[in-house]
């Protein structure tokens, strides 16, 4: 065999004299290095760098052949990270700020936990807290980063988009109904006053108690008998705020036929409601009050899913309380500003026409007609109403997972 250079040598070896005797080891040359590790340092210098550059010979590379190595290396004063592995390379870049090396395994992917809220992960370059399978732009659901104002722009756009057929559905449903029981109050309303006894203490004129027992039952009997008229009113009108934006066509008598398939449900849940509020308010104002707050979406909840309405308008409103308690507070709003001018049109009505404005056939048609007119000016209240309520049922289910406007379409039936 003949005798080859060692493995990356380029220098010429001399023959070798088999007479000569062995020389004895001087020990490991320096600049050599080991298959498993950096080059021994000589006697008093310093400890080469592992992680830094390797020396080149030139542009053309450090050894013949080889092409010159681009990017290579740890940037200049980066070190190893603490608890690095075995065999940790240098990357081609400086991590970014704020970087650290894991202490316990590779970082969370971003997937959910078992019994983690939706969402999963974020949408890539969506907005902070997006929702994946949300559309940022439908008409109907509001996204969960939009806050009160985008739940306030997308109540205005149903209403732009469907007062043609809520206005009517209002004025039949709701405003009949309350023109109604304002005329049946100016006949039957007690117009006696207190007077005063030969005590001085103040006594009921005689009649009073029957008169007023009288007047509410007539009137609790009157919104018994329209209940199923105003509940036919609150499923038309959540049907077309729901098929217009799934742009979907949602004439008068198509939403009034849906309204009546679902009056019967609507009308026994809203009897339930009532009672759980008039006994809250038994015990105090309060707990009543609370009570409606709670239980507001029970009437989009049942028209959408049809099981366990208060129950769902219950959690919904405890698990996220200041977002619902808000939206819920600008719809009562609205409601307020209709019962305060139902109250500017009866002191209207008692100053042009005296306490007992029934006396006579002119001030009795001129007290009906301000009756008349002060219920369709609360039309647009109960309008608001509705639009506002059906746009933070489907606001709250967008917290839930992925829906839009076209499957809460379909969800109604």
């Amino acid at each position: 065999m003949s005798e080859l250079p060692p493995s990356g040598s380029t220098e010429p070896v001399p023959p070798t004299d088999p007479t000569r005797p062995a020389s004895p080891a001087a020990g490991p040359v320096p600049e050599q290095a080991g298959p498993s590790g950096p080059p021994t340092p000589a006697p008093g210098q310093p400890a080469a760098d592992p992680w830094a550059d390797p020396p080149t010979a030139g542009p053309s590379g450090s050894e013949p052949g080889i092409p010159p190595q681009q990017g290579y290396g740890a940037p200049p004063g980066w070190t190893a990270p603490p608890g690095a592995p075995p065999g940790w390379t240098a990357p081609d870049a400086p991590p970014p700020t704020g970087w650290g090396w894991p202490a316990a395994g590779p970082a969370y992917p971003g997937y959910p936990m078992p019994g983690a809220t939706y969402p999963a992960q974020p949408v890539p370059g969506g907005p902070h807290g997006w929702y994946p399978g949300l559309d940022p732009n439908d008409p109907l659901v509001t996204p969960p980063h939009a806050g009160v104002g985008g739940w306030f722009a997308r109540c205005v756009d149903a209403v732009r988009r469907g007062w043609r057929q809520l206005l009517p559905i209002m004025l039949l449903t709701q405003g009949v109904p309350a023109a109604v029981i304002s005329v049946l109050s100016l006949f039957l309303a007690p117009t006696d006053r207190m007077v005063t006894g030969s005590d001085g203490a103040p006594v009921l004129p005689d009649g009073y108690l029957e008169q007023f027992f009288v007047f509410y039952g007539v009137v609790l009997l009157a919104a018994l008998v329209f209940g199923p008229l105003q509940a036919v009113g609150w499923g038309a009108g959540t049907w077309v705020v729901a098929r217009q934006a799934a742009g979907e066509p949602a004439g008068v008598g198509a939403a009034l036929r849906y309204g009546l398939r679902r009056a019967l449900g609507v009308w026994g849940w809203t009897i339930v409601v009532s009672l759980l509020i008039t006994v809250g308010a038994c015990f105090c104002l309060l707990p009543g009050v609370y009570a409606g707050f709670a239980v507001a979406l029970f009437g989009p909840v049942y028209l959408f899913e049809r099981q366990d309405p208060i129950g769902r308008a219950w959690r919904m409103f405890h698990k996220r309380f200041g977002m619902v308690l808000g939206r819920v507070t600008l719809v009562m709003c609205a409601l307020l500003a209709a019962s305060l001018l139902d109250l500017l049109v009866s002191a209207v009505s008692g100053v042009a026409f005296g306490a007992d404005p029934t006396a006579a056939p002119g001030t009795a048609a001129g007290a009906v007609t301000l009756a008349v007119i002060g219920a369709v000016l609360a039309a647009p209240a109960y309008l608001a109403q509705l639009v506002g309520l059906v746009v933070a049922y489907a606001e709250q289910r967008a917290h839930e997972g992925p829906v839009n406007a076209a499957r809460l379409a379909a969800e109604l039936g």
